[in-house]
């Protein structure tokens, strides 16, 4: 089987989390990781068009095979979680549009794949983050929380396959 690469999606109107894994076999190799940024004083259909321009420049750069987005969480004000829905709205549609299969991961999920536990800290999974993918320069909070979803979603494409074929795990 060729190697496989995934986009990681933490998604959020101001800064959005995108990171870039390359699964082979059991082996996780981080490619790129980064945020695509908006700006807060302009309009939101304006900062969502960034946000999709973006990913599409992104599928361009690196041609996914496969993205998974981390679902999103009720925040104390409405206001801030229809927007938060919105930028999640796009991280969902933009891979679809490009033929890229796209699959959603609750918080606590990927942290119990990252980290065992899902009621680890933001560290922990930032630390994990660095341990699983060596060499990982990552420098905002919002790009590892897009490659521990790229991670979770290579351990549960793993899971997956060894179902689909039937194979067991050593």
């Amino acid at each position: 089987m060729s190697p496989t690469r995934l986009l990681g999606i933490d998604p959020g109107l101001r800064f959005m989390g995108w990171g870039l894994i390359e699964v082979d076999g059991n082996r996780l190799r981080h490619l790129a990781d980064g945020v695509i940024a908006t700006d807060g004083a302009d309009s939101v259909p304006d900062r969502l068009r960034t946000l999709h321009a973006g990913l599409n420049a992104l599928f361009d750069a690196w041609a996914p095979s496969e993205a998974a987005v981390e679902e999103t969480y009720v925040n104390r004000s409405g206001s801030s979680t229809l927007k938060l829905g919105y930028a999640r709205g796009v991280a969902l549609l933009a891979p679809a549009l490009a033929g890229i299969a796209v699959s959603e991961y609750g918080a606590m999920e990927v942290k119990r794949a990252v980290v065992g536990t899902g009621a680890a800290t933001k560290e922990q999974v930032e630390m994990m983050v660095r341990r699983l993918l060596p060499g990982a320069g990552i420098k905002r909070a919002d790009a590892a929380d897009a490659l521990a979803v790229a991670i979770c979603h290579a351990h549960h494409r793993a899971s997956r396959l060894r179902i689909a074929t039937g194979t067991r795990m050593a």
